[in-house]
């Protein structure tokens, strides 16, 4: 067998002690979603048990607008982690990233490698998002791809783009040079609708416009911002690969979440948009969906509760849901509809 799946768990198992033992967060980046304020309506025709969070992503009905963002897989531990993570995601309606699948495509894979991204038997029923690199896609590729989606049952593709991630990385991909035409030629090939994301620093205006010269007729079917003020990639990557901060400035580096919620929404106004990166509370949530977010994904705050159980993941989410859903009764927004028009004050 091969050094690389062993090697790609290794880093794997690595990514997710950093982030449970290393300061990992933005420290001088915020989401910018504190410079926003919620109406509140004293006079609300709302009934909290009433408030109405239900919405179609992807082709599929979530009982809230919220995903559990893409972490691991490849470790032991990371098949622990994704089924205590999808179990949470059946009893609650809500949807499901996983994380990288690239292992999933090296020839001498282990079983235990693929076992870790296998949740259908405990979430029939969740949209389950697969997920690959935006550098590992080619038309080529696209059978082997398509064979691990249909292996784990996902609904869809998050395709990761991440080029400070990788910069940083030991061996990362570093070319990403004509990335967008492959992209355009994967989606006609693959079959499943595509999520176009980043990792944690951010798809603002920049990146749209570098889509939009290459594919006038977006080839994606969502984009998840994933901005910048929550975990930063640059910052767990130098964790892994130097053990300290080799360069404190990369580890700042990033669109903050608000900020590239609004530059997506003005430039792409109709296409579904996912808010992640940083978004920690239920107040946070509405914000980015204000913003103009159709829904909200979270990754690292769960990490903890995912190693402990799925019933720690589901008390997590549960107080994150209840919480939008008071933020909701408190503007007097009876569903996520009327939600999206209100209108945020800035200060």
């Amino acid at each position: 067998m091969s050094a690389e799946p062993e090697l790609v768990a290794s880093r794997k198992r690595r990514h997710i002690d950093v982030c449970l033992t290393e300061r990992v967060e933005f420290e001088r980046v915020s989401t910018g979603l504190e410079r926003y304020r919620m109406p509140y309506n004293a006079l609300t025709q709302t009934s909290l048990t009433g408030i109405d969070m239900a919405t179609d992503f992807l082709g599929v009905r979530l009982r809230a607008p919220v995903l559990i963002g893409a972490m691991t897989g490849g470790p032991a531990l990371a098949g622990t982690i994704n089924r205590n993570l999808a179990a949470a995601a059946q009893e609650l309606g809500i949807g499901m990233m996983l994380g990288s699948q690239r292992i999933m495509l090296e020839p001498d894979m282990t079983e235990q490698a693929a076992a870790s991204f296998a949740v259908r038997d405990v979430a029939p029923d969740v949209l389950l998002i697969g997920n690959i690199g935006l550098a590992q896609l080619s038309q080529a590729a696209a059978p082997a791809i398509a064979a691990a989606l249909d292996r784990v049952g996902a609904d869809a593709l998050a395709v990761h783009t991440n080029p400070l991630q990788e910069a940083l990385q030991r061996n990362g991909d570093t070319d990403f040079s004509g990335s967008l035409g492959r992209l355009g030629e994967f989606a006609a090939a693959i079959g499943y609708p595509l999520l176009l994301k980043e990792v944690g620093h951010g798809i603002g205006a920049a990146a749209v416009g570098e889509l939009l010269r290459c594919c006038p007729e977006p080839p994606v079917a969502a984009i998840d911002v994933a901005g910048a003020g929550g975990t930063s990639w640059a910052r767990v990557e130098q964790y892994v690969r130097y053990g300290h901060l080799r360069y404190p400035d990369l580890a700042e580096w990033g669109i903050p979440t608000a900020r590239a919620i609004c530059e997506v929404r003005a430039a792409l106004p109709e296409i579904p948009l996912v808010a992640s990166g940083g978004i920690r509370t239920g107040m946070d949530a509405a914000k980015a969906l204000a913003l103009g977010a159709d829904v909200v994904a979270i990754a690292r705050p769960l990490l903890a509760a995912a190693i402990e159980s799925a019933d720690s993941v589901s008390a997590w989410l549960h107080r994150f849901i209840e919480e939008l859903r008071i933020c909701m009764h408190g503007c007097g927004t009876p569903d996520l509809a009327a939600l999206h028009t209100v209108q945020l004050a800035a200060e």
